[in-house]
């Protein structure tokens, strides 16, 4: 019968099949095993980040331990010079020996307070009829001719209200207020001297714009008082800024 020789073609398809997928099979094996050279097909040549983090960290720890030991061979080596230790002690002393000159160390001795001030009303309220404005104030040129003759009289040190006068001290009258190292006063002004009484109240008698000062305080009620007395002077405590300043010979000290 025919129907018996129907599954003979069948079982020859598989036959040639099965041979033909394993030949594929293995061109595909070796293919990938040419491009990956052998190795597992995930790996690669590159680094891995953990391992960059960890150099890098190595790198760092080089140069720490680079700087500490450049920073102690510096301390080291000034620490044991000696003329390091003698340079230092006499820089300080100098330091000490110009501070009281300088104005930037507190002094305390006998001295002379002057107080200028602003004419005041009189009884009834009112100012002198023939005064004018400035007439009735205290100009920089009123201060400044105080400070000049105490000064010249030989005073040690000066004060203008709570600031210690140093050679850089600039007061200036805005309106009718004081302005001294950024900061603002009103009247009365307080000028504070160390040094003998008696010579800087000579020195006052004798200075040209304090007289013209005392014809104005008697003419129109400004301000004056001398007061010999023990005063204390504070010391100055701002940074000292000389961008010019040149010394004009030897101080002495």
């Amino acid at each position: 019968m025919d129907h018996g020789t129907h599954p003979a073609p069948r079982r020859s398809v598989w036959r040639l099949g099965v041979p033909v997928v394993c030949v594929a099979a293995g061109l595909l094996l070796g293919v990938t095993h040419g491009v990956s050279g052998g190795d597992e097909i995930r790996s690669s040549d590159a680094p891995r980040l953990v391992d960059l983090v960890r150099e890098a960290q190595q790198s760092v720890d080089r140069l720490t331990a680079a700087r500490d030991a450049a920073a102690t061979e510096l301390e080291n080596h000034h620490g044991g010079s000696p003329g390091i230790a003698a340079a230092l002690a006499a820089i300080t002393r100098r330091a000490e020996a110009l501070s009281v000159p300088a104005g930037v160390a507190p002094v305390r001795g006998p001295g002379l307070v002057v107080t200028l001030n602003d004419a005041q009303r009189d009884a009834e309220g009112r100012f002198p009829r023939d005064a004018s404005p400035d007439d009735l104030v205290v100009h920089q040129q009123d201060i400044q001719g105080v400070m000049n003759a105490l000064w010249s009289a030989g005073a040690e040190g000066m004060q203008i209200q709570d600031q210690r006068i140093i050679a850089t001290s600039a007061p200036r009258c805005v309106g009718n207020t004081l302005l001294l190292n950024g900061r603002t006063y009103s009247p009365p002004y307080v000028i504070t001297a160390i040094g003998d009484a008696g010579s800087m109240q000579q020195a006052l008698a004798d200075a040209p714009l304090v007289q013209l000062y005392k014809r104005y305080a008697a003419r129109f009620g400004l301000g004056y008082t001398e007061e010999p007395k023990d005063v204390e002077l504070v010391g100055y405590t701002e940074p000292l800024k000389m961008k010019y300043a040149t010394p004009i010979g030897p101080l002495g000290y």
